[in-house]
């Protein structure tokens, strides 16, 4: 697992507030610290379970003693999955120092053994109790065969074998489910540190005397709170689907279900179409056991039947659909006189049919919310929502089941960046009310995400996607890296062996104090102690981090497996900081000597673009018939292209055509507002470029050099007003046109719009 860049910062955000505030913590008792608080705010999809396991490793990274982490979440599977991922799974590289465990399973031994940091997972449900020694819950109970002690006031005293208080990091995933009971009983433990994620966090009162004392005495502001990750980073990763399409039905089931299949089919085909292994999934939310406001009746055949997963299921099979690829997870009741099918493949366990559900790789899934925590699948890009399902927090909900994006990347086909949902009602004003209340909570929580909205009222309604008139072709463009390999083996061969280094490899002493039993016996206390060297690292990991946070794909160019980058090293050291640096110089050479390239023979044909009808404007010469969403200058600049008379098109304001740039930070790229095709070659367009002419990436993203046959493809931009050569803006009158010319990046003035096409549109 490579952590991007915008992960890397809100992680490393996190850290070190938690390490500046623990060199003068504020306490409640001499011994009793209040904990440190924050909470992470990022979309669905957006990576927060490895921004927080990235949190906890480098916050051990920078303690004195292996700490403990009590890692919450309210629903099972959601707690099964992270168990699974931060112990053997997609983020287990991520936390190098750490022992996973459930928490029931932890010991005295467990506590004790602080050689690594420790992370018990559980359900809030594990110590959601109000009377814990009344409770039967295991966590409260006495365990004679391990300690004298519950498990509960181990974690409390949390000592080492050399009677050192390890620190004590409380995650709460999901952190607006967190009760005010729950937070008392976790302040109990006197935790170090509170770290929540939530959009939409809820703050306990117990949690809230915390934040005062933060307010008053370290006269922390709301924002000193809170690390917040940009929906538009999330986006930009490729790590969600750049676009939603609701479409309301107040047609029969079977009319929604149909066109779904289509649309199904024809993402499929886009995926064989670039080489791709993408399957698309559907899901199928419908209540279970309810036909309308009655029971369905399960004393009938299967046959006759009228539950909405039975429904859905016997109507997917007659349209072709295997079986083996129709998956129910409900609680689906049957009379043992009248059962179902054996190929009617039934989960109705819940949590315990999970992990047999995720191994069938079903294509397409009726459920009835149950599945709605926990479970992802990138490759599911198709949601039938019910009409008694349709309300406006359930759909959102459903949304999140449907946002992530296979293979974190953006594809130059619209269709495979797109989530569709297909939402029966009854009413057609009952679809309005309920879009309007959609769209505001969906736009308020994922403002970078293009939403567009449509009602099927009839088998002849036009949904907002407009085919292409025309058949043209674009190439694929991409980073060739090639040249900057031998750089970078300079720079790695240049970086010491310290394996050896007893000296350079220590870092200097911090504030950072531990919590110590002095003495023995009656005369024993506990006092806070100076510390001098953090836990330690390889410095593997210290240089690949360091190369993920300005531009990911450098890493492929390394070779981290030498041995000398198994040298064990502190934080702050000496050698940490040179490896950091010699990190960044291999990220440095990687953006001077790779080049953009196109290769024509492996493009893609321009398919649909998504439109809103009502704010469509038409044009005669254009790939497709229109192009809503223009601002008035790019849509002058249409108009001037129509005139034209070339082929051209609008490209959709999230990209469909995407140029990557050479610029550390790894996720920027081009994204022109138009594309002319002509006898001379293919013109990429950008009528807004004046943060790209000031960057220094501008000049490699003028050339880019052709590998193969076809036509040449060039880029111009453009900026309103009067430029000199020295990049700055001397008159507001006009355009000035920007393209390469000799090896430089020239400027060309136009008094109107149509000069600046004519100018564009010469090589």
């Amino acid at each position: 697992m490579n952590l991007l860049p915008f992960q890397i910062n809100a992680s490393t955000q996190i850290a070190d507030r938690f390490i500046s505030y623990m060199s003068e913590p504020l306490m409640v008792t001499k011994t009793r610290i209040v904990p440190f608080y924050q909470n992470l705010i990022s979309i669905t999809g957006s990576g927060k379970t490895a921004i927080l396991a990235d949190v906890i490793e480098q916050i051990r990274l920078r303690l004195p003693v292996e700490p403990v982490v009590l890692w919450l979440s309210k629903g099972k599977v959601v707690v099964w999955q992270t168990y699974s991922n931060l112990s053997i799974g997609k983020y287990s590289n991520l936390l190098y120092g750490y022992q996973v465990k459930p928490l029931h399973e932890a010991t005295s031994i467990d506590l004790e053994d602080s050689s690594k940091g420790l992370i018990l997972i559980a359900t809030v449900g594990k110590f959601n109790q109000k009377d814990m020694e009344k409770g039967d819950r295991r966590i409260f109970q006495i365990d004679l065969d391990y300690a004298d002690q519950s498990l509960w006031d181990l974690l409390k005293i949390r000592r080492n074998r050399v009677n050192q208080k390890r620190n004590l990091i409380i995650i709460y995933d999901e952190g607006h489910n967190l009760s005010n009971q729950q937070t008392k009983l976790l302040i109990d433990l006197e935790p170090d540190a509170l770290i929540a994620a939530s959009a939409t966090m809820k703050i306990p009162s117990a949690l809230s005397k915390v934040i005062d004392r933060l307010k008053t005495d370290k006269e922390w502001a709301d924002k000193d709170f809170v690390t917040l990750v940009k929906s538009s980073d999330v986006v930009k990763s490729g790590l969600v689907k750049r676009n939603l399409l609701l479409g309301g039905y107040v047609t029969p089931m079977e009319v929604a279900i149909d066109e779904m299949l289509l649309d199904l089919e024809k993402v499929e085909k886009s995926s064989e179409s670039l080489g791709l292994t993408i399957k698309p999934k559907a899901i199928y939310v419908t209540p279970t056991n309810i036909v309308g406001r009655e029971q369905d009746n399960i004393h009938i055949s299967f046959e006759n039947r009228l539950a909405r997963p039975i429904v859905i299921w016997k109507y997917l099979v007659s349209k072709g659909i295997n079986p083996n690829e129709i998956a129910v997870y409900c609680n689906l009741k049957f009379d043992k006189k009248y059962p179902a099918p054996p190929e009617f493949i039934l989960f109705s366990g819940g949590d315990a049919d999970y992990d047999n559900f995720i191994e069938g790789n079903y294509r397409h899934i009726i459920f009835n919310l149950s599945l709605q925590e926990g479970w992802d699948d990138p490759e599911c890009y198709f949601a039938y929502i019910d009409k008694d399902m349709g309300s406006k927090d359930q759909i959102t909900q459903v949304v999140g089941r449907v946002l992530r994006q296979p293979g974190i990347l953006h594809y130059p086909l619209n269709e495979l960046n797109t989530a569709h949902f297909y939402i029966r009602t009854d009413q057609k004003q009952a679809f309005k009310e309920l879009l309007d209340d959609v769209s505001l909570k969906i736009t308020s929580e994922l403002p970078d995400v293009t939403i567009s909205f449509y009602e099927k009222v009839s088998e002849k309604t036009k949904r907002p996607l407009i085919s292409p008139r025309k058949y043209r072709k674009l190439p694929e463009v991409a980073v060739d890296a090639s040249e900057a390999k031998e750089p970078i083996r300079k720079i790695i061969a240049m970086i010491p062996d310290s394996r050896e280094d007893k000296t350079n490899t220590v870092g200097p002493g911090g504030r950072i104090q531990v919590l110590q039993m002095i003495g023995s016996g009656k005369v024993s206390k506990e006092e806070w102690v100076d510390t001098e060297h953090s836990n330690r690292i390889m410095a593997r990991l210290i240089f690949s981090r360091q190369i993920q946070k300005y531009y990911p794909k450098a890493i492929n160019l390394c070779d981290i497996e030498e041995p000398k980058f198994d040298a064990m090293i502190e934080y702050n050291s000496i050698v940490a900081q040179n490896i950091r640096e010699s990190a960044e110089k291999v990220v440095d050479a990687y953006i001077e000597y790779s080049t953009i390239v196109q290769n024509p023979a492996s493009g893609f044909i321009v398919g649909e673009v998504p439109v809103d009808y009502a704010n469509m404007y038409n044009f005669k010469t254009s790939l497709h018939e229109g192009y809503s969403g223009l601002n008035s200058l790019e849509r002058k600049f249409a108009e001037a292209l129509d005139d034209n008379k070339q082929i051209w098109f609008r490209n959709p304001s999230r990209g469909l055509f995407q140029i990557p740039l050479l610029d550390k930070g790894g996720t920027n790229t081009f994204n022109p507002d138009f594309v002319v095709w002509s006898q001379d070659g293919i013109f990429a367009i950008d009528t807004k470029g004046d943060h790209l002419i000031t960057e220094d990436s501008a000049r490699k993203l003028f050339f880019i050099k052709k590998i193969g046959t076809g036509p040449d493809l060039y880029v111009r931009l453009i900026t309103e007003g009067e430029w000199d050569n020295n990049v700055k803006k001397i008159g507001p009158s006009g355009f000035t046109v920007w393209k390469l010319k000799l090896g430089k990046v020239v400027q060309f003035h136009a008094a109107t719009v149509t000069d600046s096409v004519r100018i564009c549109l010469q090589k």
